[in-house]
């Protein structure tokens, strides 16, 4: 199997992008961080910002990377938390409590917003760069709904709770299988399995898509 480090501490992410990738051949493995310096994601968009950290953590660890920017743009908010959707808040020690900051704040932001101004998306950027830098390929997909008044489910992390979708039920109480099928990150995961054979085998060109 062709070996992927991903760029990312965040577990379910990890998870998420195995479940894809895995089916094609491709093993993912979590990047241990210790000693190498995160890069100053300082791009206007989630493109630029995963392209960033593909190719800062592909040079430093001398191997193919595969790196994520992803976020929620609130039409209502002119787009906001957009790139800064990880630390909206600013706050929080832990992943969950850095979260649960995330959520109130933007519920706060949207008080006495109606449901039809209430449309939102997630967004998800995905770059995978060579050791030398070089950017093999680049997807982005979507997940669009609109932000409820109270977050709901337990399956999902960062805003998924709050996400409401055409059924009724939130990104948070979706099966793994079907957020995989459905979400931001699943449908670029899916865009990066399908050209698989153009771009994971060592002796391939860049591509893009």
């Amino acid at each position: 199997m062709q070996k992927l480090i991903i760029a990312t501490s965040n577990p379910h992410k990890v998870e998420e992008i195995e479940a894809v990738l895995g089916q094609v051949g491709i093993a993912c493995v979590p990047m241990t961080e210790a000693g190498i310096p995160e890069p100053d994601e300082h791009g206007a968009t989630f493109e630029e910002n995963a392209r960033i950290k593909a190719v800062e953590y592909a040079k430093a660890l001398g191997a193919t990377v595969l790196a994520d920017d992803s976020g929620l743009e609130v039409d209502a908010l002119g787009g906001a938390p957009g790139v800064h959707s990880a630390r909206y808040a600013g706050t929080g020690a832990t992943r969950a409590e850095r979260d649960a900051a995330n959520n109130a704040k933007l519920l706060r932001a949207l008080e006495g917003v109606p449901d039809e101004r209430r449309s939102a998306r997630f967004v998800c950027a995905l770059c995978v760069a060579r050791p030398d830098g070089t950017v093999l390929v680049e997807a982005r997909g979507h997940f669009a709904g609109r932000i409820g008044h109270a977050g709901r489910g337990a399956n999902g992390f960062g805003y998924d709770p709050l996400l409401v979708l055409e059924d009724g039920r939130t990104a948070a109480e979706l099966t793994s299988e079907e957020k995989n099928a459905r979400s931001h990150r699943g449908s670029a995961l899916v865009i990066l399995a399908r050209s698989a054979p153009s771009w994971s085998r060592p002796d391939r060109g860049p591509t893009r898509r």
